[in-house]
């Protein structure tokens, strides 16, 4: 097995296939595709295994990649004569030819602008690589709705590929050791604000919070600076990921869900439109992972939208409104005024999917959970609509009831006491009417701010603190 680079944080996941995959050129023909969204190292991941592996490495560009590839090619056999191809077909056959007699690894990054050129490209490379010769080829992008489509339903890649690999951004834990920070309250802040894509702390020049009392100041030099590459970060990944022309009408969408709007027509009446006029646009969100779709685990006719990157919710809560003020270099005055959007747009919403990240894990609850979302329970008897943030559900198994592990409420910013465990409670008797197995149900009270003495007494309740999520 090739070892990682120490310069490599984390990815060990990522890299152990990667280096399995490496290991087996020449041995065998073998396809493999590395997505995920950009910034996420993906670029950095490939180059040091390459590196690590020897092989062939090709990023490709925008214009003249064809050319731009000849050479490439001609520098890594170092042939005396350079190659000149006509077509992609040409270049393809004599990749594989290369790969077929040296045995390298073969890797072509950002494989969407060259698809975008060529889309006969992903039948070419099938063609070649029906040819059984031994050639291990490594298919790289961030134009997640491109590459998941390469080997999906009747594509001419499905059912080539021995690896499929995702690079998702660092875990909140993960993010807290990369930002090197200690304190689990201004890690949920921060972790709101950046989320776990490595590049940004690149993109602030290695400047991480200092404390608590650094947040504001923090907030104010780095992604609130007209001056820094992540101050149009947000507005950025839109243009880049979803490749739309109509890009003020995406960003509304985006904002409505932001601001708490999460259901189809919640956004629809945000943003003035009906709601089959925004079914394409939360398709391509969702296609882009700018956006994703949750069931209401007790009701799965009923789904919400949530943002999947904290700086894009950050952007739409607290810059876009200001955003010529900003610009004019109002950070303080902005970022003042937006204090109260933060806490309850921002960190409060990130906090509850914290605790549902925390949820997943094997043991929290004493067994595997089966699912792990959030849900509303309607109480008939009271008429009242029982809101829960977290959900755990133990594995399905045919002819039996669900079993419900855990029901927990979450607060960013309010004390947990009694009251909060009596809603759960209620929540648990109507489900257990309802059909529900809830003997064992934990009741969970998630908080960053403290809990009263009196609900330590109530034996059927776990208090979490913010501590434990990064335990």
């Amino acid at each position: 097995m090739i070892l990682k680079p120490e310069r490599v944080f984390a990815r060990d996941f990522e890299w152990r296939h990667l280096a399995r995959f490496a290991a087996g050129a020449g041995r065998r023909p073998q396809l493999g595709v590395v997505s995920g969204r950009r910034r996420q190292g993906k670029t950095f991941l490939v180059e040091a295994l390459v590196r690590e592996a020897g092989g062939f490495y090709f990023g490709a560009t925008e214009t003249e990649s064809l050319s731009l590839y000849a050479e490439a090619l001609t520098e890594h056999v170092g042939a005396p004569v350079p190659f000149r191809f006509g077509n992609w077909d040409e270049a393809i056959r004599q990749t594989f030819a290369i790969g077929a007699e040296r045995r390298d690894l073969m890797v072509i990054d950002e494989f969407p602008y060259l698809s975008k050129v060529s889309p006969a490209l992903p039948s070419i490379i099938q063609r070649a690589i029906a040819v059984d010769a031994p050639v291990s080829l490594l298919l790289c992008g961030s134009a997640m709705s491109v590459m998941g489509r390469l080997l999906a339903g009747g594509a001419p890649l499905r059912g080539r590929a021995s690896m499929e690999l995702v690079v998702r951004p660092f875990d909140h834990r993960l993010a807290a050791d990369y930002w090197r920070i200690t304190d689990p309250r201004l890690a949920v802040r921060t972790h709101a604000v950046v989320g776990g894509t490595p590049a940004y702390l690149r993109f602030v020049g290695d400047d991480t919070p200092q404390g608590l009392d650094d947040f504001d100041a923090w907030v104010q030099r780095t992604v609130l600076d007209p001056g820094t590459p992540l101050f149009r970060e947000a507005r950025y990944l839109l243009e880049e990921e979803a490749d739309v022309r109509d890009s003020a009408l995406y960003h509304s969408v985006l904002a409505a869900v932001a601001a708490g709007n999460g259901t189809r027509g919640g956004i629809a009446g945000y943003i003035g439109r009906k709601a089959a006029d925004i079914g394409h646009h939360l398709n391509v969100l969702e296609d882009r992972c700018l956006l994703r779709r949750d069931l209401d685990v007790f009701r799965p006719s009923r789904s919400v939208y949530h943002v999947c990157e904290p700086l894009v919710t950050f952007y739409q809560v607290v810059m876009r409104p200001r955003w010529g003020l900003l610009e004019s270099g109002r950070a303080t005055a902005v970022w003042a005024d937006s204090q109260g959007r933060f806490h309850d747009r921002v960190v409060g919403p990130h906090f509850e999917e914290l605790c549902r990240q925390f949820a997943r894990i094997e043991d929290v609850f004493g067994e595997l959970p089966g699912e792990v979302g959030a849900g509303v329970v309607a109480d008939a008897e009271r008429r009242e609509q029982i809101e829960v943030d977290v959900v755990v559900f133990a594995p399905a198994m045919p002819g039996e009831p669900r079993r419900v592990l855990s029901l927990g409420e979450v607060k960013w910013g309010k004390r947990m006491g009694p009251r909060h465990s009596a809603r759960l409670r209620r929540a648990r008797e109507v489900l257990g009417t309802k059909g529900y197995d809830v003997r064992d149900t934990v009741l969970a009270c998630y908080s960053a701010t403290g809990f009263d003495g009196a609900l330590a007494s109530e034996a059927d309740v776990r208090a979490v603190g913010v501590d434990e999520l990064y335990g």
